[in-house]
């Protein structure tokens, strides 16, 4: 399927976000922390709760803030302005993570949080302006190719940030690890900032609501219309409910498996390999799930994706070595693609166009609030028990709960 030049454009920011996917919340940073709190001799599965922990409380902050700046952003010409914004605050704040030294592990993750408020905020209309790049039969194709463009695009900053950082540890370059981190951090900003200019430039609000006097307050009125009304978009609430479950899930397994990698033993250069032939396990997947939701329905597709993963948690408690890593690894690369594109489609297609940015709004303070539950399951689970391979098992009931609740939505 061609793509025109708009929905190139919204394509292309998942190629230029995914850098900061890859490199801060999936790998390079979360070994950093690793090596900072085994410097400070906080053991592991402490420190993978602790991880957790400012996952949640990150994710926290967006999904309080979600709906409100959702619903203010339907007005017209304030959706890109709150994209910007927030975008902006994700690349500066990723570019801090150069500063804090080696003894700094609590202002890193402060730091961190910062760049997970810039990084949701702006996915936030960014998932939104689905609505006004492309028609209701092409938005499947379009979600799925924009995951797969960012799977593609994440590699390319993250084998360089890689190669830096592989260097650094066998002594190939004069600098230590800690500093080939940091250059990588300063590189992921630059690819997200650079790759971001063709969705300012060429992506335009076309659905919107007239501005009101008072845009704070009457806000508030359409979300409190909108749970009044609540029956009118049952459908659409049923989804949001299972959503905020099984995402919950596909959000903690990336977000904690470096961390749970590390605790197995395996080395930070293994990981790093591993997690980046993902990505190229990823990207033609991600575009069959686009291509096979056309022929048995994307809701039959959401459940093919749900038992996956149901599938990595229950192999995750068994993992002892690295080559189950590998093949765990592998199977996560088959479907998250999949199931967050088709997710965000198929909420597409539901919610009123005009009112994309309250009810993308309301996608996403689903899915940031049930990213509060998961990494908070795996790391108080880890941290009771003394097992992450614990923690990761115990998000399997997310992912039974999501496909039951699913089952609800009408086709």
């Amino acid at each position: 399927m061609n793509l025109n030049k708009e929905e190139k454009s919204w394509a292309m920011y998942d190629w230029a976000n995914s850098a900061y996917s890859m490199t801060v919340t999936t790998t390079i940073l979360p070994l950093y922390f690793k090596m900072l709190t085994d410097a400070a001799n906080i053991n592991k599965a402490t420190s993978t709760a602790y991880w957790g922990y400012a996952n949640s409380i990150a994710t926290l902050v967006v999904a309080l803030l979600a709906p409100i700046l959702g619903t203010i952003a339907d007005y017209r010409g304030y959706k890109k302005k709150f994209f910007v914004t927030f975008f902006l605050i994700g690349i500066i704040s990723t570019s801090l993570l150069a500063i804090p030294t080696q003894n700094a592990w609590f202002i890193l993750l402060v730091i961190y949080l910062l760049t997970v408020v810039g990084f949701s905020g702006a996915n936030i209309f960014y998932d939104a302006f689905l609505v006004d790049v492309t028609s209701e039969d092409r938005m499947d194709r379009v979600s799925t190719m924009g995951y797969a463009l960012g799977y593609i695009g994440s590699t390319i900053p993250f084998i360089i940030c890689m190669i830096i950082v592989i260097l650094a540890q066998f002594n190939k370059i004069p600098m230590s690890v800690y500093t080939a981190s940091k250059i990588s951090f300063i590189i992921t900003a630059i690819w997200w900032g650079i790759f971001t200019i063709p969705m300012i430039k060429n992506v335009n609000q076309k659905y919107f609501i007239e501005p009101e006097k008072n845009p704070i307050s009457a806000s508030f009125r359409r979300i409190i219309n909108t749970f009044k009304d609540i029956k009118k978009h049952k459908p659409l609430f049923i989804f949001l409910l299972a959503y905020f479950f099984y995402i919950d899930g596909v959000d903690t397994i990336i977000k904690m498996s470096t961390s749970y990698g590390a605790d197995l033993g395996i080395s930070a250069t293994s990981l790093l390999i591993i997690l980046l032939l993902t990505q190229f396990v990823a990207f033609p997947f991600a575009i069959l799930y686009g291509r096979l939701s056309e022929k048995y329905s994307t809701k039959t597709m959401l459940y093919v994706a749900i038992a996956v993963y149901t599938g990595i948690c229950i192999y995750a408690y068994f993992l002892k070595t690295a080559v189950d890593f590998w093949i765990l690894a592998m199977l996560v690369g088959t479907s998250q693609g999949g199931i967050q594109a088709l997710s965000r489609s198929y909420f597409g297609k539901l919610v009123p166009k005009e009112s994309s940015n309250e009810f993308f709004g309301f996608y996403n303070i689903f899915g940031k609030f049930a990213a509060i539950m998961g990494p908070f399951l795996v790391g108080l689970v880890a941290q009771l028990t003394g097992k992450t391979n614990n923690g990761v098992f115990s998000v399997i009931i997310l992912f039974i709960i999501g496909g039951i609740l699913l089952k609800k939505v009408p086709n």
